[in-house]
């Protein structure tokens, strides 16, 4: 792993440990002022102050004590330029006992953009992971 791969890596760290405590402005402060955050159910929230203000929301409610827990497979990270990197990963949460819970499995893709105070989310999508053949069935 290279330098700049490990910082980019430990924002995403700091964004789980936002989340782990609850934390919305601290989760908030690692996404550029006009980042958009795509949920898993397609909606889009444009901008820092709605990503804080809406991750206010669920930690004080329906996502209160929840944990972000890794995913299956590696972190993939491309730099399409020195300064923009996209990372691709498996990620989820659970609400109970800090395990991923069957369901709440995600593909997460992130595009990072270097800024003078540091790496920041400029995009984010949360892809619920589903087999749509054994839905059909």
């Amino acid at each position: 792993m290279t330098d700049r791969q490990a910082e980019v890596l430990a924002v995403l760290g700091k964004l789980a440990d936002a989340w782990n405590d609850g934390d919305a402005a601290a989760y908030a402060s690692l996404f550029t002022e006009d980042a958009d955050y795509v949920t898993f159910f397609g909606m889009n929230m444009p901008g820092r102050a709605v990503i804080e203000s809406a991750h206010r929301s669920l930690f004080e409610g329906p996502l209160k004590g929840s944990k972000l827990v890794a995913g299956g497979g590696e972190f993939k990270v491309r730099f399409v330029r020195p300064d923009v990197a996209i990372v691709v990963s498996g990620g989820g949460s659970s609400l109970s006992d800090h395990k991923p819970e069957p369901g709440r499995e995600s593909t997460l893709t992130y595009v990072f953009v270097e800024e003078p105070d540091g790496w920041r989310v400029a995009s984010f999508q949360n892809t619920r992971v589903s087999d749509p053949a054994a839905r059909a069935s």
